[in-house]
């Protein structure tokens, strides 16, 4: 797991509900064009299995997600700026 997040520092984690096993990768901003950017920018966060796939977790629930999304550009956008986000991303969550 790639240890660079705009969120977080701490990988060994879940960024949701703190556990510490079964980690995923969550890529906050869907896309395949957009997982580059989210490499680079470091769009994404630790999940343990559970608020990653579970049915509960970011793919089955649009307000936990959206809410992820937010933080991202919201965090995005102090370090670089607006017109930044939206010309990488082109979407406003905010």
């Amino acid at each position: 797991m790639k240890k660079n997040s705009i969120l977080t520092d701490d990988w060994d984690k879940c960024y949701i509900c703190g556990r510490t096993t079964l980690l995923h990768e969550h890529h906050c901003i869907k896309g395949t064009a957009n997982r580059k950017i989210s490499e680079k920018y470091g769009l994404k966060v630790p999940l343990c299995a559970y608020c990653h796939t579970g049915s509960e977790g970011v793919h089955h629930n649009r307000e936990l997600d959206l809410k992820l999304m937010q933080q991202c550009q919201q965090a995005f956008e102090e370090k670089y700026s607006h017109k930044m986000w939206m010309q990488l991303i082109r979407k406003n969550y905010l």
